[in-house]
């Protein structure tokens, strides 16, 4: 029976040409994702026999070095995938082949029970993949030969990704399956070697199958440098992908030389990292995941619309560069990667869908960067102190982003302190809760514009007087960190500079003296509620001040200051609402101004200290030139007696 009878034209079993037509022009966005395909198709076989062998050896017909071939043709406009894995007989190409979205894989895991579908788990499960080669062939062979079958039964299956495929034997010496793809005439930039070479490094470069391509050798010269008559040496086949998928191995087997290099890989970084994590876990959810802390932040770590996240790759084909969605927005500058076949692809594996394993996934690395950084913080201080240099700004975003993590991130921030008076923020809350005095209940912390605003500001006059320690917040995110924050270890956060100030550790005579204040001030209240009018929602006697005059607060539920501010600097609207104004009775500039009897006078001085007082905390004046005016005028004044 000659091979002309034995050829068949059939249709495909989903009788779908409109279906087909779409999956081969609009499932797929990214024309270069065909090599990705076939190659990984590939490298299934490879494993698929590789397992077989293990109870069979004589399917290996004493070839035991698997690879994946490709090889262009620039000059006919095809591309060939070649591999020496398990191949397919007849039946199996009609099957697989003839109806889209079948998965030879998944039918073979189907076969395997206990261990073995343990033992097989490397195998990947793709099926629709092979049907990309449409997107730049407008014709596809596929010539295979099932492994341990003899070399008459190869089978040669063609299509133009139509209705229709054909079918007839054709003899292969070598088992395998190799892929033939007659490109479009607008993709013959894909039988170009150099642009199939670089697809390849970009999304096969981990698998465990050596992708090989052909190398021209340099043809001889004599000594004088001319090219010699003699013919040039065959051209050689050398694997392209080097890399190695060294998530894969054991932690024991990977030196922190490795470790090193393989972040630079990854993350195009020419520093060393300073901490990775390597972690296999098994059991429900299996996924293997490498995650690096960087030394030096990004040039762009707070345009939040760069790219970011972990290098996603499943069964060691690369899938995505940036998956953001298994990290939150303030762990944005963890590099790494993590490889997963629990993941549910969508069906050209170009777009991640959202389901419950995306956010296992997400919670689950989370916690291990949270983790390793509290390793860090316990026992490699100074590791953490240049950690918290560079991304310290960012980890405070986490409270807000990440209620369940909020204890552990509150464990890691730092913070400038009274205690130490210093600029560098290396106080933690629980350094600041073993230093509380007795009975003290509460974590105090001002926040302001510096540093030095902060360190200098009137509302620590009290606290420094009584020696109880005071946070200083100085970054922009600070003040919305602590309106997330709120408590720390069962110890509530109170802002100095918000609300009516308690510290519950007043004295019958400080109380009686506070009490007789009050009650004298009572008319100069009265009269500089009059002058500063609609400026200030209450005036009143001060608990906090015991040098300086007088001070702004915000009432308990009012936006901060501080937020304010960056809220009307980035043109966002805000609610309405007045500062307190607080006056100390026992300053003499207060006790002048309660004796001044001008009420031009008076109102000018009230208007001064009330201005004083919003500078002190870091605010802008309304009206710089009439606070100007107003206090060259009272210079004069007692320039003249």
């Amino acid at each position: 029976m000659t091979a002309e009878v034995n050829k068949e034209t059939l249709g495909f079993q989903t009788e779908a040409r409109q279906l087909l037509h779409l999956m081969i022009h609009s499932l797929y966005s990214n024309k270069e994702i065909f090599l990705r395909e076939l190659i990984s198709n590939a490298s299934d076989a490879v494993d698929k026999l590789r397992f077989a062998a293990l109870s069979n050896d004589a399917l290996l017909e004493g070839d035991g070095d698997y690879a994946v071939r490709v090889d262009v043709d620039q000059d006919a406009g095809t591309v060939t995938i070649s591999d020496n894995g398990i191949g397919m007989n007849r039946e199996e190409v009609i099957d697989h082949l003839g109806t889209i979205a079948k998965s030879g894989t998944a039918a073979f895991l189907e076969q395997l029970s206990g261990d073995q579908q343990k033992d097989s788990q490397l195998i990947g499960k793709f099926g629709v993949g092979f049907y990309s080669s449409f997107i730049v062939a407008d014709r596809v062979a596929v010539h295979t030969r099932k492994a341990g079958a003899p070399a008459n039964e190869g089978v040669l299956w063609e299509s133009h990704g139509e209705s229709e495929f054909t079918i007839e034997p054709q003899e292969k010496t070598d088992r395998g399956t190799s892929i033939t793809l007659f490109l479009r005439d607008d993709c013959k930039d894909f039988a170009d070697d150099w642009r199939v070479r670089s697809v390849i490094k970009k999304y096969s470069d981990h698998i465990s199958v050596p992708v090989l391509m052909k190398e021209a050798a340099m043809p001889a010269a004599d000594d004088a440098g001319a090219e010699q008559d003699a013919e040039p040496p065959e051209a050689q086949y050398k694997p392209i992908n080097e890399a190695t998928a060294l998530w894969t191995r054991s932690r024991s087997e990977v030196t922190e030389e490795e470790y090193s290099a393989f972040y630079k890989h990854v993350s195009h970084d020419f520093e060393e990292p300073l901490s990775w994590s390597h972690n296999r876990v098994e059991g429900k959810l299996e996924y293997t995941s490498l995650l690096y802390i960087p030394a030096r932040a990004p040039f762009d770590m707070w345009n939040r619309d760069a790219n970011r996240g972990v290098k996603l790759y499943v069964h060691r084909t690369f899938i995505m560069d940036d998956a953001e969605q298994f990290l939150p927005m303030y762990l944005r500058f963890v590099k790494g990667v993590l490889d997963s076949n629990d993941l549910s692809l969508n069906v050209s594996r170009e777009i991640l869908q959202q389901d419950k394993t995306v956010d296992v996934l997400r919670s689950a690395l989370s916690k291990r960067v949270l983790d390793m950084l509290s390793k860090m913080a316990k026992n490699e201080s100074e590791k953490y102190a240049a950690f918290w240099k560079e991304f310290g700004q960012v980890l405070k975003e986490g409270p807000a982003e990440d209620a369940s993590n909020k204890d552990k991130i509150a464990d890691l921030l730092r913070f400038s302190s009274t205690h130490t008076d210093k600029d560098i923020q290396d106080q933690s809350l629980r350094d600041y809760i073993e230093r509380m005095q007795e009975g003290q209940d509460k974590i105090f912390y001002v926040v302001a514009e510096n540093f030095n605003t902060a360190r200098r500001s009137p509302q620590l006059e009290v606290f420094r007087k009584r020696g109880i320690e005071v946070l200083l917040l100085c970054d922009r995110v600070d003040d919305w960190l602590m309106n997330h924050l709120q408590e720390f270890d069962g110890k509530q956060l109170q802002d100095v500079a918000r609300g009516r100030l308690d510290l519950d550790d007043e004295n019958e005579e400080d109380k009686q003296a506070r009490e007789a204040a009050e009650k004298d001030s009572e008319g100069l209240i009265e009269r500089l509620k009059s002058v500063l009018g609609e400026d200030v929602e209450e005036v009143r006697v001060t608990t906090r001040l015991t040098d300086s005059p007088a001070c702004l607060v915000v009432g308990e539920q009012d936006m901060g200051a501080q937020m304010r501010r960056i809220m009307e600097a980035a043109g966002q609207a805000v609610p309405e609402s007045k500062p307190i104004l607080e006056i100390n009775p026992t300053h003499p500039l207060i006790s002048r101004l309660d004796s001044e009897t001008d009420e031009q006078r008076f109102g000018d001085l009230a208007k001064i200290i009330f201005d004083q007082a919003n500078l002190a905390e870091g605010g802008q004046l309304d009206d710089p030139a009439a606070y100007v005016e107003r206090l060259n005028s009272l210079l004069l004044q007692l320039s003249n007696g």
